[in-house]
């Protein structure tokens, strides 16, 4: 098929959440996102209050419809009720940020917790040092995904 000149795309493979790890699934969508063009539309939301041409409203909802698509195609089944009502990206997305990765204060009360963690962090006896330093990249790397 391939061989008589038509090109053939294929939608990326999306990253399925199951309620576990979402900091590393919404890692994996923004980078979906932004390779596809669409991260804007998630991460603001479009208006509709007649900004821009009716072509640039157009194209912005299809845009919103197709991130809006990945999100819900990227949700186990007992995770899509949540967001089911959702009528843009943003919104949905906001919605799974909430449920999953918390409200600010929420964010900063784990923050607060794996800097303890990292400042009573040590070697335990016997081990190696890249066993240590695997522990304390765990915990550097979870920091990282809060505070993005």
């Amino acid at each position: 098929m391939a061989g008589n000149g038509s090109s053939v795309t294929t939608q990326p493979l999306l990253p399925v959440f199951d309620g576990e790890k979402y900091e590393y699934w919404s890692i994996k969508m923004k980078t979906l996102f932004k390779s596809q063009e669409l991260w804007d539309v998630v991460e603001q939301g479009i208006t509709v209050d007649g900004a821009g041409s009716d072509e640039e409203q157009r194209l912005n909802k299809k845009r919103d419809s197709k991130a809006l698509f990945f999100i819900q195609q990227a949700v186990h089944e007992s995770i899509f009720s949540k967001i089911a009502a959702a009528n843009t990206a943003n919104d949905a997305w906001m919605t799974l940020q909430t449920v999953y990765k918390g409200s600010s204060k929420v964010i900063a009360v784990k923050l607060q917790s794996l800097r303890r963690d990292f400042e009573t962090l040590h070697m335990k006896n016997g081990e190696s040092v890249h066993d240590y330093l695997s522990r304390v990249d765990a915990i550097v790397n979870q920091m990282r995904t809060y505070a993005a």
